[in-house]
């Protein structure tokens, strides 16, 4: 099925993506983001992510996510409607400059190699809710996953 945005609010849409949805933050889901992304394997492969990863950290990353002035979009993969858990992972959407954005994600460790990653790349870049011209990601070297990921969703390596 197509990606088809849902406005929820202000700027920032629901997302439907196959076995879940990308939705915005809410202040309940600092204590999944901090369990989740307090795990070092998920850290190492990012480079927004400290370990160890306070939940102080995940409450401000909602706060900042819930401000209406954010530079960047930020949605929680959320598979409740599929059985899946509340929260998979996370998408961030991160506006740059001339109608460019940065789309940078991580999925929780139980939820790896299912695919999750390239269905939630594949919505929100079917879905362009910042309307962008050109959208880039970057990946390390050693993090094969997260290059499919964006491979299927139509990047190309630079």
């Amino acid at each position: 099925t197509a990606a088809k945005p849902v406005a929820l609010e202000p700027g920032q849409p629901v997302i439907a993506a196959g076995r879940f949805v990308l939705r915005p933050l809410r202040r309940s889901d600092a204590g999944l983001i901090a369990h989740f992304a307090g795990d070092e394997r998920v850290a190492r492969g990012t480079r927004s992510i400290p370990h160890p990863y306070p939940r102080a950290a995940a409450e401000a990353l909602v706060e900042r996510a819930l401000s209406p002035s954010r530079g960047e979009d930020v949605w929680a993969l959320d598979g409740t409607g599929s059985g899946l858990g509340e929260l998979l992972g996370l998408i961030h959407l991160a506006r740059l400059d001339r109608a460019q954005d940065e789309v940078s994600f991580w999925i929780a460790q139980p939820y790896w190699n299912t695919g999750l990653a390239r269905e939630a790349v594949g919505a929100l870049v079917a879905a362009d809710p910042h309307r962008s011209e050109a959208i880039y990601a970057e990946v390390f070297q050693d993090h094969p996953g997260g290059g499919r990921a964006l491979t299927h969703a139509g990047f190309e390596y630079l």
